[in-house]
């Protein structure tokens, strides 16, 4: 499930890994998400070194994961006052404080994916950019949901490439739970475990689901039969680890 969820259309974000995949060294812009766990600031300080996109921006206003971007920002960079930020805000101090690089635009008012994607249109159209590619950099486990809620607001000759800001895997080491790696800012394995079983009804197109047979507010998603078996046996003998949705974060 984490794989399925976490896509990256690409090996690394470099002008070659660009061109070998889609024939062009620069996309017209670059998105980082605030969901993201913190690493997403060494992703978008990685894509601005490499100038793989044209623009940059960074999207995400108050949302389910904020709370805890804030706490964790707060204990290990106690001069950004990030309880007073919006989650774009937080990403582009840290941006600023440790790798010194800004990014062109903030979009600091959406509190979902679905309005994440349609006020990154907004401002988009607001100051005149227009883009036949665009690569999205979200956390593994809303990466899928994201590219899917962007393709039923483009049309399909706008190339969409996915970069979840990390990959990484659950195993049990010494009867406990825990990480193949060590990445900074990573979600415990609880709640890891958490935002990825809550993603799987969220993309299946039902009635229940996000796509256009249920709430319609992402483009009709396949998952794949493994894992819609595996999140099948993982709901059975581990309910209480399914995430449902925050009507608090609507709109």
């Amino acid at each position: 499930m984490g794989k399925f969820c976490g896509k990256r259309d690409i090996s690394e974000l470099t002008a070659n890994a660009l061109h070998r995949e889609y024939g062009s060294k620069q996309a017209d812009v670059f998105v980082l998400f605030g969901g993201s766990i913190l690493y997403g600031v060494d992703i978008l300080a990685t894509a601005l070194r490499h100038q793989v996109a044209k623009k940059y921006v960074i999207v995400g206003g108050f949302g389910h994961t904020t709370a805890t971007l804030q706490r964790t920002v707060m204990e290990q960079y106690p001069d950004i006052p990030a309880t007073k930020m919006q989650e774009a805000e937080i990403f582009a101090a840290l941006l600023k404080k440790r790798f010194d690089l800004t990014v062109d635009y903030l979009e600091t008012k959406s509190t979902n994916c679905g309005n994440n994607i349609t006020y990154l249109l907004d401002l988009l159209q607001k100051k005149n950019i227009n883009f036949q590619s665009i690569i999205l950099a979200q956390d593994a486990t809303m990466q899928k949901r994201m590219s899917a809620c962007l393709a039923k607001y483009v049309t399909s000759n706008i190339q969409i490439i996915n970069f979840a800001t990390y990959q990484n895997q659950l195993i049990l080491k010494n009867q406990q739970v825990t990480f193949t790696k060590d990445i900074p800012g990573m979600w415990t394995p609880e709640r890891y475990m958490k935002l990825l079983m809550g993603e799987i009804p969220r993309l299946t197109d039902d009635k229940n689901g996000y796509g256009p047979m249920g709430k319609n507010y992402i483009s009709h998603v396949d998952i794949p039969k493994d894992v819609e078996n595996s999140y099948q046996f993982l709901t059975a003998k581990y309910p209480q680890i399914n995430r449902p949705s925050n009507n608090l974060y609507f709109s």
